[in-house]
């Protein structure tokens, strides 16, 4: 029996490598279940029977699953060796225009301010910023989000929020909202959002929790170390 993986870097192998694996039979499911829908919905008036529905979703909601381990994984893989300054305001919006279209739809309002530049690894970065904003967008539902993001440099580390108008977690499930696939609510599809997000501040040198808000239920804060 091999030995389990021992390091980060060993688990983000063998995570990038089950998902490899897990890809391709997941979306030729996918594909073939649209292909049956197309066909039957030509064949006859009325729509694809549930079982058919059922599988294409249970597809969809596999691979994007697999996604995220994905995602988790390369935050695990994170070298530090490599980094590079990279100003935060520009990954702010290059996460912002990945999310325009739900942005659009919900009618979300994104500011930011008094972000800096700090060594890093750029895309993971982006990720961090998209994964925040889309966690707003989670939680908001069909009401307009407005997502704040500002930082502030103490004592040769930033200090970073991020703050919007949606009902948040609650208090009970701050910790465990940082937990891979944790499930805090009955109708929430599981994912690792906030957990790759802790994982890459972490590999960053920085940490990162949630505090009570008396306006929203919580806020999301982290920290990086200032950049030379």
């Amino acid at each position: 029996m091999p030995d389990a993986p021992r390091s980060d870097s060993e688990l983000s192998e063998f995570l990038l490598r089950a998902c490899h694996d897990l890809r391709g039979p997941l979306r030729a499911l996918r594909i073939h279940g649209e292909l049956l829908a197309q066909r039957r919905a030509k064949e006859a008036d009325d729509d694809p029977d549930q079982s058919l529905a059922f599988v294409m979703s249970g597809a969809a909601s596999a691979v994007a699953v697999v996604d995220g381990i994905a995602d988790y994984a390369l935050a695990l893989a994170i070298d530090a060796s490599r980094f590079q300054s990279v100003p935060l305001d520009v990954m702010v919006r290059l996460a912002l225009a990945k999310l325009s279209a739900r942005l659009r739809e919900n009618g979300a309002e994104v500011a930011y301010e008094n972000l800096p530049s700090v060594k890093g690894d750029a895309d993971r970065l982006v990720q961090l910023f998209e994964y925040l904003v889309d966690h707003a967008l989670r939680h908001c539902g069909s009401n307009p989000a407005r997502i704040r993001i500002s930082g502030e440099v103490q004592n040769r580390v930033w200090f970073f929020t991020v703050r919007d108008t949606c009902a948040g977690v609650a208090g009970e499930y701050w910790e465990s909202a940082f937990t891979p696939f944790a499930r805090l609510y009955a109708n929430q599809r599981p994912g690792p959002g906030l957990a790759t997000c802790r994982a890459i501040v972490e590999r960053h040198g920085g940490t990162m929790w949630a505090e009570p808000d008396p306006g929203t239920g919580c806020i999301l804060r982290f920290t990086l170390p200032a950049s030379d």
